[in-house]
């Protein structure tokens, strides 16, 4: 599609609409952003084709589903050029949800989900300090999720 597509106010308008709650039907984004349903449609498309929108996600409450331990890890590569092969490693570790690759102390940070203190330490001895690359981590359990949002444009 048109690769000079600038993103304007309406776009802007749109995502924070769907952003809010990604299944309201478009001909109801279309009544609070005044223009018409295909408006909205031919605006999500051109958003998806630049790559801007990937696809939707629901927000989950793990604990729900007994997950009731959720954590972020700072891990210390042996060499910062094993990443790719570490993360490729990762990506098999269904706990793993977010893997970042960071400045500072930690060649990555992850975020991880597990159902309670046992199922963590078993991911963490069984399956993360056994990815080739990882020297050492460091483990902080979230006590409590304060804020979750998208960015407001």
């Amino acid at each position: 599609m048109a690769k000079n597509y600038e993103i304007d106010n309406i776009d802007l308008k749109i995502l924070n609409i769907l952003m809010e709650d990604a299944k309201i039907p478009y001909t109801e984004v279309a009544k609070k952003v005044f223009v018409s349903g295909g408006t909205v449609h031919v605006r999500m498309k051109k958003m998806e084709e630049m790559g801007v929108v990937r696809g939707t996600t629901l927000k989950m409450d793990y604990s729900r589903l007994g997950y009731d331990v959720t954590c972020f890890m700072g891990i210390y590569l042996e060499k910062s050029s094993m990443y790719d092969k570490a993360v490729a490693q990762l990506r098999n570790i269904p706990e793993i949800v977010k893997v970042h690759y960071t400045t500072g102390n930690y060649n990555i940070f992850l975020k991880i989900h597990c159902k309670d203190t046992q199922h963590l330490k078993d991911v963490l001895h069984d399956k993360i300090q056994k990815v080739e690359g990882i020297e050492r981590t460091e483990t902080f359990i979230s006590l409590e999720e304060g804020l979750n949002r998208h960015l407001i444009f």
